[in-house]
Order: structure tokens, then sequence, then C-alpha cells
């Protein structure tokens, strides 16, 4: 997981190599200050040279400053690099998402997902700047000041590092300890994402069955149990990180008693022992950020598991590979269909029918039949169990659903806008239109006159989801972005549900004359929308009962004729 990690810097080598360059010119500066101590007590004190304080305390001096701006050029440089890998890893796993299976998005929550995408990816990519640069700079300077130690003098450096081996077993073992609890508690963070977008999604439903107590219980408990899981985690660090400090600080006792009966025995001198006393800051303090690198490196390394379980997901079969034809005549074919969404029960059984070009084919029947399903399988969010389905001949699964879904409209039972201008909206379906092919098509799905009343009209926002409009304003803004579309085929799944009897029939001589040119699906519970279809399906159960036209099928003892005298009563 850690080298997944560090091959991402390979497209900014350049600036991964300059973190490093910085880092080792800063850390050998470290080396000056115990010189520094060495050279006052054994040669400017000892000696009494006046003379040379000002030039050695100058070069103490130059030493910490250059240290310092090689410091911060380095933490800049860093600060850029994970900039630069968050933003090209969010956009990377963005572009997966958009690619993964409807099926992947049935099984896991919007909150949970997003949590990876704003939680995950920073955590991720400070493994490899804090690897670079903090990680780097300590190892670096732990080994040169450890070398310089030996250097002076091995027996003291012996002693000064006794307590070292105690504290690598105890670092290693914790971080083996630590590393589940980190993901348990990443887990219980995007389990809280998750409750929050829900709750702030819902935010009516809740107000209006007054449901805000549960509500904030719910919230509260998700919350708990994330503080639980943290806690878990800090537990363990608040034994283990003060033992490990206790260790070091004994260390550096160990080695004043150690040198000072040295420097009595004249065996070292009196610089040699400040040399050690100064060295003991820089020789620890990489040791003092073992505590927050190992929460860094094990939260990252947990967080990179969640995103790289979604990278290395397999994407939509044929998205862009397949057959790309040149023309769509739009005659769709079912050949004894079936489908079922995992374990459950079939939504579709055996279904079987044709559907010529340009013919409108009606789907009807009670809640749950699978009409909807039937839809979804055209648009290939899923693909069918058993049987097959072909557009012009050829098999629907050996067509590119990119292509596919290029040549389809599909107007959803719950209209969705995006939080941007109504303009924007409408270009979905097509970049390069003008504002008179959007006014044209508004115009057709009875929609122009409530926009033309806005302050702004095409530049409104439209707000989250939509909701600075009514259902029926929003459903006929789809049907106008499905018409600008103009695709050859066109699902519509209750599409009219949300208007009035008045701004539906406008809108249905509408969308039976744009219907003339192209195959279209409808899903209607109200029958008087459906009379004019080519082809009415009945479903029950999911299999089809009855097929045929309204004045057939309405004289016939059968599912249809009971709807229709439902809808009269």
């Amino acid at each position: 997981m850690l080298l997944r990690l560090l091959q991402r810097t390979a497209r900014y080598r350049d600036r991964a190599i300059l973190v490093f360059i910085l880092a080792v010119i800063g850390t050998a500066l470290v080396l000056v200050l115990p010189a520094i101590a060495k050279q006052f007590t054994d040669v400017v004190i000892e000696e009494k040279r006046k003379d040379l304080v000002i030039p050695t305390a100058l070069v103490g001096l130059g030493a910490i400053i250059l240290r310092q701006i090689l410091l911060s050029l380095r933490s800049l440089a860093a600060q850029s690099l994970e900039a630069r890998l968050v933003h090209d890893l969010r956009v990377e796993l963005y572009d997966k998402l958009q690619r993964l299976p409807v099926r992947w998005f049935d099984k896991n929550a919007s909150g949970e997902v997003m949590s990876r995408v704003a939680d995950d990816v920073p955590a991720m990519d400070r493994v490899i700047v804090e690897g670079l640069d903090t990680a780097l700079a300590a190892i670096l300077q732990f080994t040169l000041i450890l070398a310089a130690l030996f250097m002076q003098d091995w027996k003291l450096a012996l002693v000064t590092v006794a307590p070292l081996p105690i504290i690598g077993v105890i670092t290693y073992f914790y971080s083996r300890f630590s590393e589940p609890r980190w993901r348990e508690s990443s887990e219980a963070s995007a389990a809280l994402h998750s409750q929050l977008h829900d709750s702030l999604s819902g935010i009516r439903q809740i107000k209006v069955y007054t449901d805000e107590p549960e509500a904030l219980s719910r919230f509260e408990e998700a919350s708990h149990s994330s503080r639980r899981s943290y806690m878990r985690v800090m537990k363990g660090q608040a034994i283990v990180w003060p033992g490990i400090s206790m260790l070091a600080e004994c260390g550096i006792i160990a080695m004043v008693a150690y040198g000072s009966w040295r420097v009595i025995n004249e065996e070292i001198s009196a610089g040699v022992l400040f040399y050690f006393l100064f060295a003991w800051g820089f020789i620890f303090d990489p040791i003092s950020k073992i505590n927050p690198l190992t929460q860094v490196f094990n939260r990252g390394l947990v967080s990179a598991k969640r995103v790289f379980e979604i990278l290395d997901r397999p994407e939509e079969h044929n998205l862009v590979e397949g057959a790309r034809p040149e023309s769509v005549r739009g005659a769709i074919r079912f050949e004894d269909v079936s489908f079922a969404y995992d374990d459950e029960a079939p939504a579709i059984e055996h279904v079987s029918f044709d559907a010529a070009p340009g013919q409108t084919i009606a789907l009807v029947g009670p809640t749950g039949a699978g009409k909807s399903t039937l839809l979804h399988l055209l648009a290939r969010f899923y693909e069918p169990s058993s049987g097959r389905i072909l557009l012009d001949g050829q098999p629907l699964d050996t067509l590119s659903k990119e292509w596919l879904r290029d040549h389809t409209g599909y107007v959803t039972q719950e209209s969705f806008l995006f939080n941007t201008t109504l303009r924007e909206n409408l270009l979905l379906a097509k970049h390069d239109a003008s504002d008179d092919e959007l006014w044209s098509v508004l115009e057709s799905a009875n929609a122009a006159d409530f926009i033309r009343e806005l302050p702004d009209d095409l530049g409104t926002l439209a707000g989250e989801r939509g909701i600075r409009f009514s259902g029926g304003e929003k459903q006929r803004l789809s049907i106008a972005r499905a018409l600008l579309k103009n695709p050859p085929i066109l699902l519509l799944d209750e599409a009219t549900s949300a208007l009035d009897n008045e701004t539906e029939r406008l809108v249905q001589e509408a969308l039976e004359h744009l219907r003339a040119e192209r195959t279209s699906f409808v899903i209607a519970h109200r029958l008087s929308t459906v009379h004019s279809a080519d082809l009415i399906c009945v479903l029950e159960d999911g299999r089809l009962v009855q097929a045929g036209r309204h004045e057939d099928l309405v004289t016939k003892d059968g599912l249809y004729a009971r709807l229709c005298q439902a809808t009269m009563r």
C-alpha cells in the first residue's frame, strides 16, 4: 500500500526531489550547533580566545537562519506537492465513481462515498508528504547525529542511545495494535458523515413529521460511536508515548552522569560532553515525531485502503468499448428477459415483446410490477439475468453504453436539477445549444412561461436538487432537457405525474408530436395518457400478462380493463 502511494509522486518527480534535497541540506545543518558548543567550551573558553567569540557565534547564527529558511522552503514545496496529489486523486476517484455500475451505488450510502472523497483522499496523501518531508528529514537527522556521536566518542554514544531498541520495539507493537483501531475510527467517521448527509437531504421530511428529536438521537448515537472509536486510539497513545518520552529522558540522565564521570577522569573534554548535550535534543527530536507520524501513517494507510478499494473495483462493462452503429432506427426487441436485484425475487420474468421504429410503447400495471425495471434494462443500468434485448437486431450488451445513452432520452419519475443555472441544467443534453433552441424546447414542454417570469430567466439558480421549483415545474424542465437531446429512443418514467390536468394535456400534445420520429417507452399510472400508444404492455408481478392496443385490451376481461375501471371511479 505504501509503495502504491509513493508511486503516485512519479508525475511530480522534480518537486519530490526538491523536497528531498532541501531536507538533506537543512538536516545536515543540525551538526553545526553541537560543533559550535564544543568550540566554545574547548577553545573559546578553555583558551580564553575573545577574538573567536563573535565569529563562532556568527557561524552558529548563520546556520540557524539558513536552516529555518530551508525549512520554510521545504514546507512550502511539500504543501504544494500535497495539494497537487490531493487534486489529482480526487479527480481520479470522481472519474472512477462515474464509471462504476449502478449496482455499486445501490449498496453504498452517498455520505460514505463523500467521506472517502473529502476525508480519505487528503489523509492518504498526507502519508506521501509526511514520508518525504517529516519522516525523511527525521531519519536523515537521526542518522547524521548518530554517526557524529559515535565519531566523537563511541562509549558515550552507546549510553546515549541505549533506550532506542526498547523504544523501537514498543513503537512497532503499538503500530500493529493501533492500525485496526484507526480503521474502526475511519469507518465510524464515515457513518457519521452518512447520517448527516441523510438528515440534511431529508430535512423537510424530518420537519413535516416533527422527527427532530429522533433525528437528533440518531445523529448523537453516530457521533458517540465516532467519539468512542477515536478515544480507543487516543487511550493507547496516552499510555505509550509518555512511556517513550520517559525512556528517552532517562537516556539523557544516563548520558550526563556517565559523561561527567569521564570528564572528571579526563577521558574526554568538557566540550565533548556539551557536544552530546546539544546533540541529544537533535537525536531524540525525530523520536518525538513518532507519535504524530504514527497517527498520520496509520490513518493514512487505512484511508488508502478505502480509496483503493474503489479505484480497484471493475468498471461498467462496455461503458466505452463496444459497437457504435452509425445510425439508429429504434427497433427494440425483448426476448424472454428476466432480471432480479441481487438475491431478491425476480423483478421481471420471461418478458418478450417487439417495438417497431417510431412506435410508442406504454408500460402499465400496479406498483412493483417491473415497469421501471424495464427502462433500467433499456438504459443498461443493469444487465438481464437471462434472455436478451436487441436494438435494430443487435444485442444490447454488445453496444457501448456511452453510445447507447447518448442516443437515449430518459425522464425519471423523480426529476433532478443540479444546483446551477437553468441554462446549464438544460445544456447537459446538448452542450452547444443556443438560447433559441433552449426556449424552443421549453415552449414544447410548456415551461417557457414560468421561466420568463423569473428575474434572471435562464440564469436562475435551481437550488439544491431543484428545490426552488415545484414538482411539476421540475418535471417540465426535465422533459425540455430530454427533448433538447432529441434522441431516437425516449424513456418516460411517470414524466407527467406531477402536472395538473391542463398542463398535462399541453405537454402530452407536445410529446405526441415529438414521439412521431422516435421509439418511446412511457410509464404512466394515469391510463388516459397511454390511450394513443401503439402497444400497451400490461405487467403484473414482473410478468407480461397482456399486450395490445387500448381499444382491444379494454374490451377483454383482464388486468388492463380492471385498471381502466378503477381510474373511472
